[in-house]
């Protein structure tokens, strides 16, 4: 282990990416096959998709206000140029593998191939039946939040700059969006002897859809606002890094108890779980952030390199442990076993670490090169 974080590279951020893939991968093994010890360990892992949202509200947001915050001009083209080069290349791969390939589906079916290149998949996705790459749902909040974001902010390149007012507004647009889907969609079939679609209407109405789930993005903001517009309030909380660090693992206990196992499925879980889920992980981006922490100031190779791959590993863990299990059932290795987790385990930062070298770093370089010089089109360096 190193002592210090690496030049230009944020080791608190890197541990908290490793733990979000780590918390996704266990949460979605437990949807094959598992041994029962992951049932308890990874009823939680569905909430490291809000940490990733958090950790890319800071970093993305933080381009951003960066430039607000030092009155220069925003360029819209190269923001969405570096989005699409950081996403989309390894996405549509991934894509492609599934509409050619009927064996790298983990589930039966998929949704039609225009959801998934409109990054609207997350909209109406019929879970129980169209369940195959499910988990590209989170790429679609991001893409479309990222595409309108921007968008909004061109309001605040006036006199009402910042328009900070806006993510408050947004965070309590959330509570009012849950509460009308619980009652309108969820309460009536609770009323129903057997709860008939309940499960559906659940993941459809509250858990996938982009304005029901925003709070780990609005999170996120607000961190990269406080630290760019509000740089004396962020130094002064950010000199208590290990306190902070304490008061966000009480919080995640906190959001652990109201939103583990079923009661995710109640009231206060489908209302108020994200964002006390999203502010307990924002004290702890905060905290990883500061630099008197231990997250901050002791690096790590190992969550490094699972961070480097987090985005790669995200995308094809599902589909190489569905793989994995099918070679070795005829060897006798069950899917229940801890042999078959592990070997999972394996294949799937292997898996990982081939599309990140193959497509995801090349697309990555190419961008930095046409950024770096005079090959980007003008059209993409227009400012507003």
């Amino acid at each position: 282990m190193q002592t210090a974080s690496s030049p230009g590279r944020l080791s608190g951020l890197d541990h908290l990416r490793a733990l979000a893939i780590m918390l996704v991968f266990v949460y979605h093994y437990r949807i094959f096959g598992h041994p029962p010890l992951l049932d308890e360990m990874g009823s939680f892992g569905w909430t490291g998709v809000d940490l990733f949202f958090i950790l890319s509200g800071y970093l993305i947001g933080g381009q951003l206000f960066r430039r607000m915050a030092h009155h220069q001009p925003l360029s819209y083209g190269e923001f969405y140029f570096k989005r699409f080069f950081r996403i989309v290349p390894a996405y549509l791969v991934i894509v492609a593998l599934y509409f050619i390939i009927p064996a790298f589906k983990e589930r039966s079916e998929l949704p039609p191939l225009w959801r998934f290149l409109t990054f609207t998949q997350n909209f109406g996705l019929d879970i129980f039946n169209k369940g195959a790459f499910s988990h590209a749902w989170s790429l679609c909040i991001e893409e479309q939040f990222y595409l309108l974001l921007p968008l909004f902010l061109l309001f605040g390149t006036g006199p009402k700059k910042k328009l900070i007012w806006l993510l408050p507004a947004f965070f309590l647009l959330g509570f009012i969006l849950r509460i009308y889907s619980w009652y309108h969609f969820l309460q009536p079939l609770l009323d129903t002897p057997e709860h008939t679609g309940f499960g559906q209407a659940y993941y459809k109405y509250i858990y996938y859809p982009t304005h029901t789930r925003l709070d780990g993005l609005l999170v996120g903001l607000s961190l990269a606002a406080l630290n760019h517009f509000r740089p004396g309030a962020w130094q002064k909380i950010t000199r208590h890094g290990n306190a902070l660090l304490i008061a966000g693992l009480l919080l995640s206990t906190g959001a652990w108890w109201i939103c583990h196992d079923e009661k995710q499925y109640s009231f206060s879980g489908a209302v108020f779980g994200f964002p006390v889920i999203s502010l307990a992980y924002g004290v702890l981006v905060l905290a990883a952030l500061s630099p008197s922490s231990v997250l901050y100031r002791h690096a790590a190779g190992l969550t490094r390199w699972i961070a480097t791959l987090s985005y790669s590993i995200y995308l094809t863990h599902k589909q190489l442990i569905h793989l994995t299990h099918q070679v070795l059932a005829p060897h006798g290795i069950g899917n229940d076993t801890y042999t078959s987790f592990w070997i999972c385990v394996g294949i799937s930062l292997i898996g990982g670490w081939i599309l990140h070298l193959a497509v995801e770093r090349p697309f990555l370089k190419y961008r930095d090169h046409l950024l770096s010089g005079r090959q980007l089109p003008q059209l993409f360096k227009t400012e507003v």
